[in-house]
């Protein structure tokens, strides 16, 4: 057996690990890198493995950081199945789909602000060289910036990697046979819906060993889906550390707090914007509005804007699966219907409709994406908004070091939005208890129920955190790896 790590680089994480066992090379999750710029160009370098001789794919959820690289990787050649619960596959083809639009419009906004920089930089040339000789080196240099940039992959691309989900999904608590002594199986993760923590056990040489991977692990006690399920007891134990290092608020002293921030914020005037991830945190919020509203806490019509085609999409996605709803959901519906469904809702799934908003100027909540601030429509509300005193920031996400989002967190009092510098006037308030991740009490809960003999490698977290987290388990007596990137191990 050899375990290899492909998706970490200076703490900026993009879930990415490679098994080999029993013959067969199992790729866990194909993470993108996101956060700072020089992460970001880490998505184009190579994985560090070969995709062509990847035998099967299996992915955990389909958030970007777990599912973000699948259409490179067919790209550069792999051709073997991918294995996910219903949910996940669905909720996968919307974000890789979403992911590839915004490949190709980036790189086609790039491309058109460097053809107009090389147009006025000609025209100068032009001016300041009339009657001098031609700079040979100049030429060549200016045909270089002009060389257009690729985007990491297309809707082709992604299309492909769609193509290769397995069409019969796997169901938790389901074992499915990968090879002769060889087996996968799924149990629920908790962290968003279909997420799966993956265990996988093989006999080699005539021992039998048995691996789980986390995937990330959910909070207990949230709405729409289960609670996290205990893994098995396991011979190495592969965990994820995002909150490592402290625990969460409460969610319903959360949900009180947004309540209160709202409400406070529509008696300023201005509006309200919320940074929001597509899966889960859009339909979570949906779901806290509902309730705030029929117990009164909110506004009976409130004005709230999903502006997300993906998180619309997934949303949509979200009512189809019910089968993947803990009980507090179920009820939900029971009750009221779609859970989702709020009476002064409305989804602007255009440009168009999305540009409207911004005539809007007090009283509007503003549900968008991306929930990190790193592109998306919230990018245009924040530069229509953010200098305005009346309008209020309400951050709920977690937000990778070097972000739009983490410098509100951080007191930024100027900030670049697409190109321009925005001052920052609004009112930022920062709410901690909706994480879909769990704390460090439950992470440390999660990692007792796999037994004290197994060796635990902490992965996907950032380095403070993993460290803090390493230093809770070894005082617990058990062994562990922090992983280098494209570090690997035998066993």
């Amino acid at each position: 057996m050899q375990l290899s790590f492909h998706g970490a680089a200076q703490g900026v994480t993009g879930s990415c690990h490679l098994l080999e066992m029993c013959g067969k090379r199992i790729l866990i999750d194909c993470g993108m890198f996101q956060g700072e710029r020089e992460m970001i160009a880490e998505n184009a370098k190579s994985m560090g493995f070969d995709p062509a001789l990847i035998d099967v794919v299996v992915l955990t959820h389909a958030h970007l950081d777990h599912c973000g690289r699948l259409p490179l990787l067919t790209k550069w050649g792999f051709r073997g199945p991918i294995f996910a619960t219903s949910a996940t596959r669905a909720l996968a083809k919307v974000v890789l789909l979403d992911s590839a639009h915004m490949q190709e419009e980036d790189a086609r906004r790039s491309n058109r602000r460097a053809s107009q920089r090389n147009a006025r930089q000609s025209q100068r040339q032009e001016l300041e060289g009339a009657g001098q000789a031609p700079n040979r080196q100049g030429h060549s240099e200016h045909r270089q910036a002009r060389q257009e940039l690729e985007p990491l992959y297309s809707v082709v691309d992604a299309l492909d990697a769609i193509e290769l989900f397995r069409r019969r999904p796997i169901h938790y608590g389901q074992r499915f046979e990968l090879a002769p002594d060889l087996t996968l199986e799924f149990i629920d993760a908790g962290h968003i819906l279909g997420s799966a923590s993956v265990v996988i056990e093989g006999k080699e040489r005539g021992k039998t060993r048995r691996l789980v991977f986390s995937g990330d692990i959910g909070s207990s006690s949230r709405p729409i889906v289960n609670d996290p399920t205990p893994p098995p007891e396991a011979d190495v134990i592969v965990m994820e550390t995002t909150y490592g290092d402290r625990d969460h608020r409460g969610f319903e002293d959360s949900v009180e707090e947004l309540y209160a921030a709202v409400g406070e914020a529509l008696e300023r005037g201005g509006n309200v914007l919320i940074p929001t991830f597509a899966l889960e945190r859009a339909q979570e919020l949906l779901v806290a509005f509902r309730l705030g509203i029929e117990q009164g806490k909110l506004p009976r019509h409130l004005d709230i804007a999903l502006d997300s085609p993906m998180a619309i999409s997934a949303t949509e996605i979200y009512a189809r699966h019910p089968e993947f709803f803990d009980v507090q959901s179920t009820e939900l519906a029971r009750r009221y219907g779609d859970p989702f469904s709020l009476p002064g809702l409305r989804f602007t799934r255009d440009g168009q409709q999305s540009r409207e908003l911004n005539s809007v100027h007090h009283g509007l909540v503003v549900l968008a994406g991306s929930g990190m601030c790193t592109g998306g429509r919230i990018m245009h509300h924040l530069r229509h908004n953010l200098w305005r005193e009346e309008s209020t920031v309400i951050l709920v996400s977690y937000a990778a070091p070097g972000t739009v989002a983490r410098k509100l967190i951080d007191g930024h009092d100027r900030v670049e939005l697409m190109g321009r510098w925005v001052d920052v006037r609004a009112k930022v308030k920062t709410i901690n208890g909706f994480s879909a991740h769990a704390g460090r009490s439950e992470l440390l809960q999660w990692r007792r129920a796999a037994g004290k003999n197994g060796v635990t490698y902490l992965v996907h977290g950032e380095d403070r955190v993993t460290q803090s987290f390493a230093e809770a388990l070894r005082s617990e007596g058990y062994a562990v790896v922090d992983p280098e990137m494209h570090e690997s191990y035998e066993g």
